[in-house]
Parts: structure tokens; C-alpha cells; sequence
């Protein structure tokens, strides 16, 4: 969840996953009781490509819902990658379910966006029936502001080589769906300005092609003031919010009948609650766990030249690391779930305390984990005698693995047993004094790897059923250098599903 505005309004951020093309979003409820959504589609200058984030909406009655263009690091106008036009179903699909859970109908609904983001809201809107829209200073012809402006994102939304008959179907995206007339009885707002230099080729000459819908305004915007297209973006903003107010509670300026929105202070909102919880970009350990810090341990002690960063996040593709709000790096996770971090500086003595998240590839986020450690000059305390075998579960907390000159100790394995008949879900656990990860091999290829615990103990679970038959796995301590040490034989026999082993997996 973010912070909350000036206005204290609650934000909450999250991931509509389901469709081709995951969506960020950003939301917030509607204050009063209001009973009305409004959907914000960003422009090119937007920051993190949320547009109107700024508190230009703190006094907004309804619920907004922010859209983030930021598709594989690029903008697509919300509407497609190589063409692929499920980009633009996946932000349809977000909206739908928001207006699901919220209880309400396209009625309701008013969507608002300025530049890229006031074309996404009259395609989006006049396609599939949001009954208002709000397009400041648009462009209706999409492909030729993608080839004259924006190459870069020609590219990302046209394919390889920016096919000029692939922006002309942009180009046709809008007009062919007024000429159709489809949406005709939505309340539709468009605003632009002479001195805007979209003018004459983007907006003037589509706007007689409104004549057939019920409530068509063109707002025209002349001041000495506008200069360019930016400022005629954000000139008559302030009286297009008071308009949002208006649609919000279901006056939409015209001759006619018009009713007052419907409030209902009192609705369960369990429904959108629950949409909120379940597309919630922080997610809750149960769905996508944090991930594992193996080093440096909790509340360690290590030297300001030797920090490193090791550990595990099933199912991530990055973590990402935070000190005192600052961001450290991002290092990727490898397949088996392993990460490691090396910084290239040297740390301040003292205490420090680094907090780091999992990233998924759809980019949700598992709750945050902590770890402080001091970095100090004290050397580490020495290990035992080479040799020395402490036993299961013996504290090695104080540990770090970090005594030059001595060698790395193999890791003990305490299951499975040796020659151990056992079934093909095979189960490794031991301890590793000093180690900071254990690695697996079998016959020259390498299996995976797990971290160490604070106090030596490790577990791995490959999660794939073991061919029938002798096996004869390596497994070998790693410190935090990368130094390996001699390997651990351990030979185990996987015997037939319908053969009882017996076998019994220990836990620490």
C-alpha cells in the first residue's frame, strides 16, 4: 500500500494478472458515499506513467482508479504490443472487474485521461459503453503520432520495423468506431487548443464526426498562456476536476433530465475489498512468501569489505534490496531460487539494516523482510578443530563462515541415510558449519542449491520424483566468497512406488 495523499485519501497498489498482459493500478475509495468510478489513463510526462497522481483528484468524491502505462518497461497507449491487442483486453478486463466488484454498471463510470491517455479513453470508452469521457487534448490519429513523436514506442506497439500499414490501422482505431456511431449516447468531453500543435492534424478535423451522438462538447482552450501541447494538457484541468464532481454524482452537463447520483454510505464493500486483497501487488506470504536471507545472519557481525547478500525466493525473478528508503540493487533469482548480492563498496561501521522483497515475474510483491547486522573490524570467532562434527542442531549462530585461511568443512548429511532405500520424493537435510549455501550434484550436473540457516541447518526439497535406482548425489558447503569445499557422498537407492521404504524425514 502507498503512501496516503494530502487529502488522506487511501491508496492502495495492485496487479490485475489474469488477462495477457499484467496491469498495475493504483486505487482509492470514494469519499461520502459516492457511488460512481472514475478510471485515469496517464500521458507521456506521467510519473512512474500514472497519470493525474499529483493530488489534482484529492477532492474527487467518487473512486478513481489510476492505470499504469508501463507495459515491459515501455508505454503502449494501453492498447497493444506487436499489435497483440490482448494488452488492451487486459486493461479492459481491470476495469470490468473493478466495476464488478464495486456493484456498478457502465452507467456509471466516467474514464479520463490527457494526450496517449485521452486517446485510451475514448477508444476504450466507445467501445465498450462507459457512458462518460473525458479526452484532454487526444490524439485521434494514433499511428501518426507514433511514427512523427514517439519511435521508440512505435516500435514496442507497431513490431519490428514500425510497419507503416500497422499504424495506419491505428490510425483508423478511433475514427472507424465514431463513424459507427458505437457508444452514441455516452456524455462525451473533448478539450484541445489552437496553439497546441496536435491541433489541425489530431483533433480539429474528427470533430464535425460527432454529430450524430446525443451529448458531443468540444471545449476550445485559447489563451497567451497555452504554449504547445503540455500546457494545453494542463490548462483547463482545474475546471474539468469540478466536471468529474458533476459526472460523479450524475449530472452530465446538458439540456435535459438529469438525476442525482445514488450514495450509499453504508454498502458492503466486501466485494471490491476482496478484488483489492486479491490483485494487491504486496501480497500475503501464504500466496507468494518473502524470500529467505541465509547471509549475512540476523544480527551478525561481518567486515565492511566482506559483505554479501545470499539467499533464496521460490518463484521470483528478482529481489529487491532497501536501506533507510534507499534503493541498493536488484539482483535476479536463479531458476532453483537461489540470489546472491555482492555490493562493490565498502560499509560503514555500525549497525545497519537492510530490507528486502521478492519479485514475481507478473511483478507482485511478498512482504518485506528485515535484516540487521553491525559491520565491524572485531575478527570472527574461530571455528572448531577441522573435523570436528558438533551434531545436529548445535548452535553455530555465531559463525559467519568468514576465517581466512582455514578451509571449508563439507556438510554433514543427515538424510537421507546411507544406501537408504527411499521413495522418489527424496528429501536432503544436514548442517554446514560456516556455510553460507549447500550445492547438489549428481554426475557432473549441478541440481540446485539451498542456504544455510542462521545456526548451520539447511533442508532441500527438489520437488521431482528420482528415477528408480542407485544414486550417488555430491553435495558440497559454499561460504560466502563462492569458495566451495570437498563434497559429501551420499548414496541412496529409490525403490519402486508399490515397495514400502520406511523412510523418514527428519526436521529441524
Amino acid at each position: 500500500m502507498s503512501k496516503a495523499p494530502s487529502s488522506g485519501r487511501k491508496l492502495f497498489n495492485g496487479i490485475e494478472a489474469s488477462g495477457t498482459f499484467p496491469v498495475e493500478y493504483r486505487f482509492s475509495h470514494a469519499k461520502s458515499g459516492n457511488r460512481h468510478l472514475v478510471v485515469v489513463f496517464a500521458n507521456f510526462s506521467a510519473p512512474e506513467d500514472y497519470g493525474w497522481s499529483n493530488g489534482v483528484f484529492d477532492n474527487v468524491r467518487a473512486n478513481i482508479l489510476w492505470i499504469r502505462d508501463r507495459f515491459d518497461g515501455m508505454n503502449a497507449y494501453y492498447l497493444c504490443r506487436n499489435m497483440d491487442f490482448g494488452l488492451a483486453d487486459s486493461v479492459q478486463a481491470l476495469i470490468a472487474n473493478f466495476v464488478r466488484a464495486l456493484g456498478l454498471t457502465p452507467d456509471q463510470v466516467t474514464l479520463w485521461g490527457g494526450s496517449k491517455g485521452g486517446s485510451a479513453a475514448l477508444y476504450l470508452g466507445l467501445m465498450h459503453g462507459y457512458r462518460n469521457i473525458v479526452a484532454i487534448v487526444p490524439q485521434f490519429l494514433i499511428g501518426d503520432a507514433l511514427e512523427k513523436r514517439h519511435p521508440k514506442v512505435g516500435a514496442y506497439m507497431l513490431g519490428e520495423g514500425a510497419p507503416a500499414h500497422n499504424a495506419r490501422i491505428l490510425d483508423a482505431l478511433i475514427p472507424d468506431l465514431v463513424r459507427r456511431q458505437a457508444n452514441r449516447g455516452a456524455n462525451i468531453y473533448v478539450l484541445s487548443s489552437p496553439q497546441d500543435e496536435h491541433y489541425t492534424v489530431q483533433v480539429e478535423p474528427f470533430l464535425g464526426m460527432f454529430h450524430g451522438y446525443e451529448n458531443f462538447n468540444y471545449l476550445h482552450s485559447e489563451s497567451p498562456t497555452i504554449q504547445g501541447h503540455a500546457t494545453a494538457t494542463r490548462r483547463n484541468v482545474p475546471a474539468l476536476v469540478g466536471l468529474l464532481n458533476l459526472l460523479a454524482d450524475g449530472y452530465a452537463p446538458r439540456l435535459g433530465f438529469a438525476r442525482h447520483a445514488q450514495e450509499e454510505f453504508d454498502r458492503d464493500q466486501s466485494a471490491v475489498d476482496a478484488y483489492l486483497a486479491s490483485t494487491a501487488k504486496v501480497q500475503n506470504a501464504d500466496a507468494f512468501p518473502p524470500p529467505e536471507v541465509t547471509t549475512p545472519g540476523v544480527n551478525s557481525e561481518v567486515p565492511a569489505t566482506g559483505v554479501r547478500f545470499i539467499g533464496h525466493a521460490p518463484g521470483a525473478v528478482r529481489v529487491s534490496m532497501w536501506e533507510n528508503g534507499k534503493f541498493l540493487a536488484s539482483p535476479p533469482v536463479a531458476p532453483d531460487g537461489a540470489w546472491t548480492w555482492e555490493p562493490e563498496r565498502t560499509w560503514t561501521r555500525g549497525k545497519h539494516s537492510v530490507k528486502i522483497f521478492a519479485v514475481s515475474p507478473a511483478g507482485f510483491h511478498s512482504a518485506r523482510v528485515e535484516v540487521p547486522f553491525t559491520v565491524s573490524d572485531r575478527a570472527a570467532a574461530p571455528l572448531p578443530a577441522v573435523g570436528a562434527n558438533p551434531g545436529p542442531g548445535a548452535p553455530f549462530a555465531a559463525d559467519t563462515g568468514l576465517h581466512p585461511g582455514r578451509p571449508l568443512r563439507p556438510p554433514v548429511v543427515t538424510a537421507p541415510g546411507p544406501q537408504h532405500p527411499v521413495a522418489t520424493a527424496v528429501a536432503f537435510h544436514g548442517h554446514a558449519m560456516g556455510a553460507a549455501e549447500v550445492r547438489f550434484r549428481e554426475n557432473g550436473v549441478v541440481l540446485g542449491s539451498v542456504g544455510v540457516a542462521p545456526n548451520g541447518n539447511w533442508g532441500w526439497e527438489p520437488g521431482w520424483a528420482w528415477p528408480e535406482g542407485p544414486h550417488l548425489v555430491e553435495a558440497v558447503s559454499v561460504d560466502t566468497t563462492g569458495m566451495e569445499s570437498p563434497p559429501t557422498l551420499t548414496a541412496f537407492t529409490v525403490m519402486p512406488a508399490s515397495v514400502p521404504t520406511g523412510y523418514f524425514t527428519p526436521r529441524y
